[in-house]
C-alpha cells in the first residue's frame, strides 16, 4: 500500500470524523490504493441525486478502485454542513450557497473548509404561475403562497434572496412554503400554492410534465438577476429559458447559478484527481439526466469564484490542460 502511514492522532481524529469512507482501504496492484468517498447528493429523484448515482456508476466502471456512494440529502446547504462535518467527502452545491460556507455567512456558523472540483453546470431559475392566474408579474405574488425549496436546499437561499432583492419581504412577505421538488409541483397543480420557485437544469422533467398537463407561465427575472449580480456578486449570472422548453413561444430571460462538485481539503489529490477524470471523461452520461445540451469545458469548470479549488483539482487542470 502506497501513502504515509498516518499518526495515531491522525488515526484518531480519522476515527472521529468518518474518515474512513476516504481511507485506503487496500491495496489494487499497480493501479494504486482503493479509495471510499461518501457523495453527499439531494433528495431523491432530484437533479443532485440523478447526477451522484451516475457518478457511482460511472466510477466503478472507469475506475474500478474508485468506490463512490451516494448518499442522499436536503441538498446544497445540508451538503456543505456534512462536507464541514466530515460526514461526507464529496458533494454538491449551488455556488452561492458553497461561497457562503467558505466565507462563513448565515446560514453557516462559520468557514467551512471546503474546496471546489469543478462547476459542473449551471442552474436556470423557474419562477412558474398557472397561466390563467392572475400573477403576471414578481410583484404580484405580494402576500400570496410561494414554493421556496425544501428546508436545507441552495434553491432556499436563491429564493430568499430573490424575493428579498424584488421587496417581496416585511409588509409585502409573500407566505413562503419550504417543498421540495416534487411536493411543489404537486402543490402547484392542486392549487396550495400560487407559484413555485425552482434551480435546475433545462428542462427539468417535473415541470416539463406539468407543463403538459396544465398551461404554465414562467416569469421573466431579467431585472433580478442584475440586481442579485450587483449584490451579491457574480455568483449569479443571466441566462435565458429558451423557446421550445415547457410549451414556451418565446425565450424567458432568468436568472443563472452554477453547481459545484465539492470535496473535503483532507481528500487526497490522488482520489480528487481520480474523480476528475471520470468526471470529462464520462460528462456526456453525468449530465444526460439532469440538463439538456449542457458541456462540461475546463474554461468554465475552473470557475469556481471564492470556493478554492482543492489541490487535486489544480493539478488534474494542469497535467491535462496545461
Amino acid at each position: 500500500m502506497t501513502g504515509r502511514p498516518m499518526s495515531r492522532r491522525g488515526l484518531l481524529e480519522a476515527a472521529l470524523l468518518g474518515a474512513p469512507a476516504l481511507a485506503l482501504a487496500g491495496c489494487a496492484g499497480d493501479g494504486g490504493p482503493d479509495w471510499r468517498l461518501r457523495l453527499a447528493t439531494g433528495a431523491p429523484g432530484g437533479p443532485y441525486n440523478a447526477f451522484g448515482k451516475a457518478l457511482a456508476v460511472q466510477a466503478a466502471q472507469a475506475v474500478p478502485r474508485l468506490h463512490i456512494t451516494p448518499l442522499s440529502t436536503s441538498a446544497s446547504v445540508d451538503n456543505l454542513r456534512r462536507l464541514g462535518a466530515g460526514s461526507a467527502d464529496l458533494g454538491l452545491a449551488m455556488a452561492d450557497a458553497a461561497e457562503d460556507a467558505v466565507q462563513g455567512r448565515e446560514p453557516f456558523a462559520g468557514r467551512a473548509a471546503v474546496t471546489a472540483l469543478a462547476r459542473v453546470y449551471v442552474n436556470y431559475t423557474h419562477l412558474v404561475v398557472p397561466a390563467d392566474g392572475p400573477v403576471r408579474s414578481v410583484g404580484d405574488l405580494a402576500g400570496r403562497s410561494v414554493a421556496t425549496g425544501a428546508a436545507g436546499s441552495g434553491g432556499q437561499v436563491l429564493a430568499n434572496r430573490l424575493l428579498r432583492v424584488t421587496g417581496l419581504t416585511g409588509k409585502r412577505s409573500v407566505r413562503q412554503r419550504q417543498l421540495g421538488l416534487a411536493a411543489s409541483v404537486e402543490a402547484l397543480r392542486t392549487g396550495t400554492v400560487d407559484a413555485l420557485i425552482w434551480a435546475g437544469g433545462v428542462p427539468t422533467p417535473a415541470l416539463s410534465a406539468l407543463a403538459r398537463a396544465f398551461p404554465l407561465r414562467f416569469l421573466p427575472l431579467e431585472e433580478q438577476a442584475a440586481v442579485l449580480r450587483d449584490t451579491y456578486g457574480p455568483v449569479y449570472t443571466a441566462v435565458t429559458l429558451p423557446a421550445g422548453v415547457y410549451g414556451l413561444t418565446e425565450p424567458v430571460g432568468t436568472v443563472g447559478v452554477g453547481n459545484y462538485l465539492l470535496a473535503r481539503s483532507q481528500v487526497p489529490q490522488q482520489a480528487v484527481r481520480e474523480v476528475l477524470q471520470v468526471v470529462f471523461d464520462r460528462w456526456r452520461v453525468l449530465l444526460r439526466e439532469v440538463t439538456a445540451g449542457a458541456r462540461l469545458e475546463p474554461r468554465f469548470a475552473v470557475a469556481t469564484g471564492a470556493v478554492p479549488l482543492h489541490p487535486g483539482a489544480v493539478a488534474y487542470y494542469r497535467s491535462v490542460y496545461g
